[in-house]
């Protein structure tokens, strides 16, 4: 959870070997378990990674560690395309619930409107 005037920070732990891009475990500041397993569900779904998952440290700490492991990209590319794919998905899901919550207030309007139609009789 974000707290007010706290950035977000996404680190790169250097824990593996420097050369091998493939591998990468990212350190996300003020992220928990809610970007982690969608964010993980979108990057799974690309076929060149391996391995894919992520891990709060401790409750207290403000933060994931989030793992990829991939067969010829950069880590770090997949991460992005997978937040640009996560970022889709949730503007596709906004974009239905507008227009759903749209259609239910222009019946609900009709419906008044009927009424005091009906009423006005």
């Amino acid at each position: 959870m974000e707290s007010e005037g706290k950035k977000r920070i996404l680190e790169v732990l250097q824990l593996d070997d420097a050369k091998d891009e493939t591998c990468r475990t990212f350190v996300m500041h003020g992220e928990d378990h809610t970007l982690g397993n969608s964010l993980r569900y979108m990057v799974m779904k690309n076929p060149v990674v391996e391995f894919c998952g992520y891990n709060v440290p401790h409750p207290s700490e403000d933060k994931i560690n989030f793992r990829i492991q991939t067969k010829t990209q950069p880590a770090v590319d997949v991460l992005r395309q997978g937040l640009r794919d996560l970022s889709g998905a949730c503007e596709h899901i906004l974009a239905t619930f507008e227009e759903a919550v749209d259609k239910c207030k222009k019946k609900q309007n009709e419906e008044v409107e009927k009424m005091d139609m009906e009423a006005s009789l």
